[in-house]
């Protein structure tokens, strides 16, 4: 199983960015969706996160900006250069997480 993250790139402040995240293969029993962001120098930190049992949740940064959706896509508006990283998705079920590579997204003010 793989996961391929996609639609990072390059906008001005205040612009849109939908990532999505695609599987191949098929994984069993998800109960967690998740997105994180890495920006250089930084730790890689929780962005998003949609479980079966609730959610979903958002970091204070990108509360009423960003919405992450059951298929694992995340929808990122009024984009500021402090969003500029690069993002993950992660899927975990009972015995695994998986990560996808990563996608750049540039924010420029």
């Amino acid at each position: 199983v793989q996961l391929q993250a996609s639609g990072g790139g390059s906008v001005q402040a205040g612009g849109s960015l939908r990532l999505s995240c695609a599987v191949s293969g098929r994984i069993l029993s998800i109960n967690t969706k998740a997105w994180y962001r890495q920006a250089p120098g930084k730790q890689r930190e929780l962005v998003a996160i949609i479980t079966n049992s609730g959610g979903p949740d958002y970091a204070d940064s990108v509360k009423g900006r960003f919405t992450i959706s059951r298929d694992n896509a995340l929808q990122m508006n009024n984009l500021k250069p402090e969003d500029t990283a690069v993002y993950y998705c992660k899927i975990r079920n009972g015995w695994h997480e998986y990560w996808g590579q990563g996608t750049q997204v540039t924010v420029s003010s």
